[in-house]
C-alpha cells in the first residue's frame, strides 16, 4: 500500500547543529548528535534530590531514572532484575485478553485512553510485580506519573505523595530501595506507554493486517514519540556538532526531531513500518528505560486487538500540556 505522508507537530525544530535556548542551555536535534550525548560518559541525566520517606520526592530521589552516576548502577539492576522475572511474550498476551474483555463490556464506543492505554498495561505489570490490587494501583501510577517530572502544581505533588503512600501499602514487602525502582518501572511506563498505544490508535487502525503490529509501532515511535524529548547536562566541556558546550550547560534532546533527520531516514515524513533506521526512544542509551522491551510488548497486545475488533469514530485528539509528552486524554473507537 501507499503509505501516508504525516508533517511534524508545529513546534517540532528543524534537524541542524545544536543551538543554544532562551535559559542557557542547547537543543540538540540532529539524529547523530542525540545519540552522542546518550552515550557520552560527560553528559548525565540531572539528579532529583531526596525527599521525606514515602513522599513523591522520596520516589524521584531513589529510583535510578534520576540518580547519580554512583548510585545508577545498583539501583538500575533493581529495576533489571524485576524485568528479567517477567516474559515479554506473556505480557502480550495478557494485555491482549484484557483489552478484549474491555471492548466486550463496552458497547457501542471505548475510550481508547481511559480504558484500555492508561489501564491495561498497568494492571498487567503491577499485578506481574507483585502489588496487592493492581486496579487500585492505577489511578495511583497516573497521579504520581503527573508530577513525576520537574514543573509539576503544587497540587499535583500533593495528590502524587498520597498516591505514593497508596502504592507503598500496596507493594509486597522489600528494602525501601527495592520497592522504589519497582514502583519506578511502573510510573515510567505509565504515560510513555499511553501514550504509544495512543498514537498508534490514531495512526495504525486502518493498516492491513498483513503488517506486523511490531513493525507499525516502530514506525509511530519515530513519527509520533510520546516522550518528545529528554534532558541531560554536560558534566564537563565538550564539543558537539561543531559546537562548544561549557560544563554545566542543559541540554534538550529532541527525539521528535531526530526522528525525521533526512541524514538517517529515506522520506522522513513518510509513515512506512519496516524502514531501515532505528528511531531514537525513551530506552535508547545506556540510561535508558530497562522495560522498553516490556512496554513494548505490553503495547502490541493491545494494539493488535484494536486493530482486529474496532474503528476510529472521532476527529478531534486533545494532548496533555506537559512539554516533553504527548498523551492524548481522549480518543474513541467503536467495535467493528
Amino acid at each position: 500500500m501507499s503509505w501516508s505522508m504525516i508533517a511534524a507537530a508545529p513546534d517540532t525544530p528543524a534537524c541542524g547543529p545544536p543551538v543554544p535556548d532562551a535559559d542557557g542551555g542547547w537543543s540538540v536535534t540532529r539524529h547523530a548528535d542525540v545519540t552522542d550525548v546518550l552515550t557520552h560518559p560527560d553528559c548525565v541525566v540531572p539528579t532529583a534530590p531526596d525527599g521525606p520517606p514515602g513522599t513523591l520526592a522520596w520516589l524521584r530521589g531513589t529510583v535510578s531514572r534520576f540518580s547519580d552516576p554512583q548510585r545508577h548502577p545498583v539501583r538500575r539492576a533493581v529495576g533489571v532484575a524485576a524485568l528479567a522475572e517477567l516474559d515479554p511474550d506473556e505480557l502480550r498476551t495478557a494485555a491482549a485478553r484484557l483489552t478484549g474483555d474491555e471492548i466486550d463490556r463496552a458497547g457501542g464506543r471505548l475510550d481508547v485512553m481511559a480504558r484500555l492505554a492508561r489501564r491495561v498495561p498497568l494492571v498487567v505489570l503491577a499485578d506481574r510485580l507483585g502489588l496487592a490490587d493492581p486496579a487500585a494501583a492505577v489511578p495511583a501510577v497516573v497521579a504520581a506519573a503527573a508530577a513525576y517530572h520537574p514543573g509539576a502544581t503544587p497540587a499535583a505533588v500533593a495528590r502524587a505523595d498520597r498516591a505514593v503512600g497508596i502504592l507503598l501499602a500496596l507493594s509486597p514487602p522489600a528494602a525501601p530501595e527495592v520497592t522504589a525502582n519497582r514502583l519506578g518501572l511502573l510510573v515510567q511506563a505509565c504515560d510513555a506507554t499511553a501514550g504509544l498505544i495512543g498514537a498508534a490508535a490514531r495512526h495504525v487502525l486502518p493498516a492491513p493486517e498483513s503488517v506486523p503490529t511490531g513493525d507499525l509501532l516502530a514506525e509511530v515511535l519515530r513519527f509520533d514519540p510520546p516522550v518528545r524529548a529528554t534532558r541531560r547536562v554536560a558534566a564537563a566541556a565538550l564539543r558537539l556538532g561543531g559546537r562548544e558546550i561549557a560544563a554545566g550547560a542543559a541540554l534538550v534532546l529532541r527525539f521528535d526531531a531526530a526522528n525525521r533527520d533526512p541524514d538517517v531516514f529515506a522520506e522522513p515524513d513518510r509513515f512506512a513500518p519496516g524502514r531501515p533506521g532505528r528511531a531514537l526512544t525513551f530506552g535508547a542509551g545506556p540510561r535508558g528505560c530497562p522495560g522498553e522491551r516490556h512496554a513494548l510488548a505490553l503495547a502490541t497486545g493491545v494494539v493488535d486487538v484494536l486493530r482486529r475488533r474496532c474503528h476510529r469514530t472521532d476527529t478531534e485528539i486533545r494532548h496533555d500540556p506537559h512539554p516533553t509528552l504527548r498523551v492524548p486524554t481522549r480518543l474513541e473507537v467503536s467495535p467493528r
